[in-house]
């Protein structure tokens, strides 16, 4: 029998050691839906319950990361890469943990710039960063060491009483 694919960590709650979980989605809305669900699961296995504030957060940067990656880094056949990490933060005290949302596409003409801080017009797409950059504690964008693409992150610090 195989083990659960998800389950690549121990499962104890958290702050523990090292929580991951990474998967290649499809670069389409359904594979992007699919890895924020996935991601939600995790959370929740991990300590963040459903419905907390942390838990409602990490899930929407997650859905803004990869939604961007679909709009955004969609390379035909290629499939855009999600990791999540969840690990003891030493910056807070008490310790609490430091959650790591990464997507990863394969698209590296250009890296994401910030939206402006006040953005104009009336569209209703673009805002997508900005809400990142609201929510967590620290963003960016890299280009990918091996390979064309490029990855985008954010970082979420939680309190020990909050997880």
């Amino acid at each position: 029998m195989t083990g659960n694919p998800a389950r690549t960590t121990q499962t104890s709650q958290l702050p523990s050691p090292t929580h991951h979980f990474a998967m290649d989605f499809s670069s389409t809305p359904r594979g992007a839906r699919l890895a924020r669900r996935l991601c939600a699961k995790r959370l929740d296995a991990w300590g963040i319950p459903y419905g907390s504030e942390p838990h409602d957060t990490l899930s929407l940067i997650a859905a803004e990361l990869c939604a961007n990656a679909v709009r955004h880094g969609h390379v035909p056949g290629r499939d855009f890469r999600f990791d999540l990490t969840a690990a003891p933060d030493t910056r807070t005290r008490p310790t609490g943990t430091r959650v790591r949302i990464a997507v990863t596409d394969t698209k590296g003409d250009r890296l994401p710039e910030p939206a402006p801080a006040d953005p104009t017009g009336d569209r209703a797409d673009g805002r997508g960063l900005l809400l990142v950059a609201a929510l967590a504690d620290r963003w960016d964008s890299e280009s990918r060491a091996q390979g064309p693409g490029k990855t985008v992150w954010a970082e979420c610090a939680i309190p020990h009483s909050a997880a």
